[in-house]
């Protein structure tokens, strides 16, 4: 029993994945978007969260697998083609995703230390973040997880606040007006800037590995799931006004990059801007940390259902080689492409992967025990958001939008060759 996980260290898992480097790093993209409605597009995709964890408690209750999501979609589907390519997309968005943080780390760092001019230093630091990273992964994966539990710690601690004190500096703050409905963009660029920063919320899936080793699964693993992505709702929603009403929207643009850092000086000066870039470090750095021990146990999770080649289960330096190609593929994305692509693409893998797994939570309704309105409702949902995104952004963000879709194609066919030749 002593390596049973409580309700407490279920919830900071599920807080952990979502508030890792995310806001980080799609905070600025958000403002850019959705202007003074900023608050209400992460409230959407904050409840397109919800209902979809919805799904995720009844699958983890059902079938608790460390595999999480991998498992789900092989129960709902088998071991197709179609659960291959899916699972391998989640693979290939958890690389997306440690891009993101990976850009996140490079974009805050040179606020504290230059080296060079800022196109340089930001490569610098985010390719040295993920090679630290790696190296930590493969020295000790007991390191990996006491670095995540100081850092959830840790960066709660600064962002609640960066939140008390940024709701008391808005009092008689001119910038205020900014959040009025006359400053939203139209509700069609509203619910695509949720969308764009959907990835900020796809952390709460982590709760699904934890599942069997969770204590009172019935009562804890429903808790876990809907406290964590609830106050996460809230903590988004109150952070998006803290910045719109804090900083001009020009400032907001200058500082797309490391906005909430920005947005802690009208109050707290050159002092809570230097934390709160500190806490941005701590948070992409734990969160590259355990997304790459999370990426590197799904491909191996893949390989051992025979998904992908079966060599992917084998040891290189004592983990699964799969962190090794996680790291390398990470690495490349990161200084190949813009924050907004990363984005945009971390987005369009995580809604249809949800989308699918909502669909599963309405197939199996029966087995898992689930009113099956709501995951329909899910998958329905993740299924327009999913479309809105993809017609909005290829005018806008062509590149994120191509991307994804190549890389979504690329996992089907890998799949289907895999399948055809094995």
């Amino acid at each position: 029993m002593n390596n049973k996980i409580g309700l407490k260290e279920a919830v900071s898992i599920g807080i952990g994945g979502m508030v890792g480097g995310g806001i980080f790093a799609v905070l600025g993209l958000a403002v850019s978007l959705s202007k003074g409605g900023t608050p209400v597009a992460f409230l959407f995709a904050g409840l397109i969260a919800l209902v979809t964890a919805q799904s995720y408690v009844k699958l983890s209750i059902t079938y608790p697998d460390r595999g999480g999501t991998v498992r789900f979609i092989n129960q709902g589907f088998g071991k197709t083609v179609f659960s291959g390519g899916i699972n391998n997309l989640l693979w290939v968005s958890y690389v997306i995703m440690l891009s993101l943080y990976a850009s996140a780390f490079g974009s805050y760092a040179p606020n504290l230390l230059s080296i060079s001019d800022k196109t340089t230093d930001f490569h610098i630091y985010a390719s040295l973040i993920i090679v630290l990273a790696t190296a930590i992964n493969y020295y000790s994966i007991k390191v990996v997880g006491q670095i995540e539990s100081y850092a959830v710690v840790i960066k709660l601690a600064i962002l609640l606040s960066f939140v008390f004190f940024g709701v008391y500096g808005l009092i008689g703050n001119p910038n205020l007006s900014q959040l009025a409905l006359s400053n939203w963009e139209t509700p069609v660029h509203l619910l695509t800037g949720g969308m764009v920063i959907f990835v900020a919320y796809e952390g709460f899936e982590l709760i699904a590995n934890a599942a069997p080793d969770i204590q009172n699964p019935q009562k804890n693993i429903p808790l876990a799931y809907y406290f964590s992505v609830l106050f996460v709702i809230l903590l988004y929603v109150v952070i998006a006004v803290v910045t719109v009403g804090s900083l001009p929207f020009k400032e907001i643009s200058t500082a797309e990059d490391y906005v909430l850092a920005e947005a802690a000086k009208p109050l707290l000066g050159k002092t809570g801007f230097t934390i709160i870039t500190i806490a941005a470090l701590i948070s992409t750095f734990s969160a590259i940390n355990a997304s790459l021990y999370g990426g590197s146990r799904v491909s191996y999770e893949i390989s051992e259902d025979d998904e992908l080649p079966h060599q992917l289960t084998a040891k290189l330096w004592n983990q699964p080689i799969g962190l090794l190609i996680t790291a390398i593929a990470t690495l490349v994305i990161t200084n190949l492409l813009q924050l907004e692509s990363i984005s945009t693409a971390g987005s369009i893998g995580f809604l249809l992967i949800f989308a699918v797994v909502n669909y599963i939570g309405f197939k199996l309704y029966h087995s898992i025990g689930v009113n099956r309105i709501i995951p329909i409702l899910g998958c329905l949902l993740c299924s327009a958001a999913l479309i809105m995104l993809i017609n909005q952004q290829f005018s806008s963000n062509r590149t994120g939008v191509l991307m994804a879709t190549g890389i979504v194609l690329t996992c089907f066919v890998i799949e289907w060759i895999y399948k055809k030749t094995e």
